[in-house]
Parts: structure tokens; sequence; C-alpha cells
């Protein structure tokens, strides 16, 4: 199987392929690594990072225990942070923007399987792409869905189930998760109070 394939959209393929149980037996060793670090060790988790993942930007922070399952197709930007208890199940490309803050237990699944049971049992998988913006908030205990985008700056609300795109600039929550409201100038208004009243405190 050629590398991109992995990446297409709805690739359709058996879970057994060797290529990729190679990429699942070399991120298996390097998430042991890395769940086993100290948290005093932080260089060399920002090397084993680079040794599991496909991209990753500058400041990135993932509080183990993290778990994939190939590595190599989850791209980070920089400056994005990954709580506690994260899972990626990358059987395809999994792009995650700029300043992104992932909750504690956040799931995000590319992986799927055919709806039909004598396929299913075949052992054939089906994946689509999960694509995440720049600066976005994921609360904690949230599940992504394959296939789904969500915009830039959007905030996804905690225990969320996220079946669907999800635009920019938005609040979404709930199962499945749907917008609340937009993300307003006023928003900006009141937060920048709170913080000017907070540094006056200081």
């Amino acid at each position: 199987m050629k590398e991109k394939d992995l990446k297409k959209e709805g690739v359709f393929r058996r879970f057994d392929d060797p290529k990729i149980q190679e990429l699942y037996q070399k991120s298996a060793i390097l998430i042991e690594r890395y769940n086993t670090t100290k948290a005093d060790e932080y260089d060399t988790r920002i090397q084993i990072l680079h040794e599991l993942l496909g991209k990753m930007g500058d400041n990135v922070y993932i509080k183990p225990p993290f778990y994939c399952d190939c590595g190599e197709l989850i791209n980070i930007g920089e400056g994005t942070f990954m709580n506690f208890d994260c899972i990626i199940l990358d059987s395809c490309e999994v792009n995650i923007g700029h300043h992104v803050l992932i909750g504690p237990r956040t799931c995000i699944f590319s992986a799927s399987h055919p709806i039909d049971v004598t396929i299913r049992e075949e052992g054939y998988t089906f994946s689509k792409p999960v694509t995440i913006g720049n600066h976005v908030w994921i609360g904690g205990n949230v599940t992504i869905n394959p296939g789904v985008t969500i915009g830039d700056n959007t905030i996804i609300g905690s225990g969320s189930v996220v079946t669907k795109d999800i635009p920019a600039n938005v609040i979404a929550a709930g199962n499945p998760c749907h917008v609340i409201r937009p993300i307003t100038q006023q928003d900006h208004i009141i937060w920048k109070a709170k913080r000017d009243d907070f540094l006056q405190q200081q």
C-alpha cells in the first residue's frame, strides 16, 4: 500500500494490512515510552512526540497518558495543548491547528467500520480525515467522529459528540453537537473587562 493511500478520505482496507500493523507496532512502542516518562523529562517527551507524530509545531504540550493508532498521520500546529488521557484513532489524517486547547479524555476518531456485518467481520475498516482549525477550544470528554471539520476559534462544550462539521466562531455543544450561538464582539468586551479588573487587583 502506498504511503499516501493512508491519508485518503474514505479509504477502505483490511485491519490486518501489513503496512497498518507496522505503523501500529512502531507507535505502540513510542507511546509506551511517552506514557512512562517522568514529569521533569520535558525534552524527552518532545523528542518522542517528534518521532511519533507526522508534523508538530513549537510549544506543543500533551499530558500523558496519551494514545493513538499510527501517530504519523497526526499533524499538530504550534502552541497546542492536549490534557490527560486523550485518544486519537488516526487511520487517516487528523489535522489539529495552532493554539488549540483539548480537554481531558477527548477522543478523536478517523476510524470507522462497514455497516454490513458480514463485511465488518471480514476485518475491513473505513476511515475519514478529521480537521480541527486554529484557536479552537474543546472541552473535556468530547468525542469527534470521522470526517468532521471544526472551524477556527470555535468552542466545543464538554461531553459533546461531534457527528458533523461545526463552523468557525461559534459555541457548540450537545449530543449530537450543534451550534448554540456565535461568538461576538460583546464576548471580547466582557472578557477583556474581566482581564483588566484582575490586572488592576494585582
